[in-house]
């Protein structure tokens, strides 16, 4: 497939808020031995793209300037001479960075083409939309991780205190689909209930109204999107584990960074192709490619419900 040599991204030379961003033409990125050039069709925002861009991470950052952007989905272009799995033409999605904090890719998927290893690269369910499927990598992966570290069986019961958001809405599936819990509560607005029943979710304690750590209710594991965990450890039960994304950790919580990894990406294929899991797009829809500022924005208001995606990029 004929590639440019130039192409739209995405770019900040300084950290700051949103408006630090500029589209601009810059140099198709080079391949490796080990990687594969995408045609980025859509790309997906995570909370944190934005704390990297605010410079919460500078010391162990890539260098400046950024192509932004960890999640992906799109079609093979070119290919390594050390690539065996991927060819011309695969549709395929990944999270680009393999620690997403610890020298993450410089230049990431909010742009016309990327460059990603083939041991992040999973192919993309035929049953997905490239929007839909931009839309899981990290998050997926960051559920599935945290299931597999606190070795979630069949039978055991979770809580997940933010279930409405990016992490929390795959996870209510992964638990109820993937690991087969047999009780799933989460914490939602009233006006979310019908949404995360939806997704399998077996009870939701509105927050607004009542304090989940004052109810008797406790569970083999405890999983805290939101930055609670010193309430959050008050529901877990003796000798189960509580997983805290982001905020102090108190114990017995503990937090891990997720990492990137195709096989365990593929590993969840039969339940994306099967409708089990589903991936789920905040209302306001995909933003544009021109529109990643807004989007940046609306994400940053904490009001989105699943993912913001954007799509499509072109």
């Amino acid at each position: 497939m004929e590639v440019p040599t130039t192409h739209k991204a995405w770019t900040y030379a300084e950290y700051g808020p949103p408006g630090v961003l500029k589209l601009e033409q810059i140099p198709v990125p080079d391949v490796a031995a080990d990687e594969v050039l995408v045609k980025v069709h859509a790309a997906a925002l995570n909370p944190v793209d934005g704390k990297r861009r605010q410079g919460k991470f500078k010391n162990t950052d890539s260098p400046l300037p950024t192509v932004p952007g960890y999640d992906v989905a799109g079609v093979v272009v070119k290919v390594g001479k050390e690539v065996s799995k991927f060819k011309e033409g695969d549709e395929v999605y990944a999270d680009v960075s393999e620690a997403a904090l610890n020298k993450p890719r410089q230049f990431g998927s909010l742009a016309q083409y990327t460059a990603v290893q083939e041991k992040l690269l999973a192919l993309k369910p035929t049953r997905l939309s490239f929007a839909e499927a931009a839309s899981l990598p990290l998050a997926i992966l960051t559920a599935q991780e945290a299931f597999d570290r606190v070795n979630l069986k069949v039978g055991q019961s979770v809580f997940i205190n933010g279930g409405a958001g990016g992490v929390g809405t795959l996870a209510i599936q992964l638990a109820k689909q993937v690991y087969g819990a047999s009780l799933v509560v989460t914490t939602g607005s009233a006006g979310k209930v019908d949404l995360l029943k939806s997704l399998g979710v077996d009870k939701v304690i509105d927050y607004k109204k009542e304090k989940y750590e004052e109810l008797p209710d406790k569970y083999d594991v405890v999983f805290d999107t939101v930055g609670e965990c010193n309430r959050c450890v008050k529901v877990v039960k003796e000798g189960g584990a509580v997983v805290a994304l982001t905020g102090a950790v108190e114990p017995p919580g503990f937090r891990f960074v997720v990492t990137s990894n195709g096989e365990n990406l593929a590993k969840l294929t039969p339940f994306l192709e099967s409708g089990k899991v589903k991936a789920l797009i905040d209302p306001k829809g995909s933003f544009t490619f021109s529109e990643v500022v807004e989007a940046f924005e609306y994400l940053e208001t904490g009001r989105a419900t699943g993912k913001v995606v954007i799509a499509p990029i072109e």
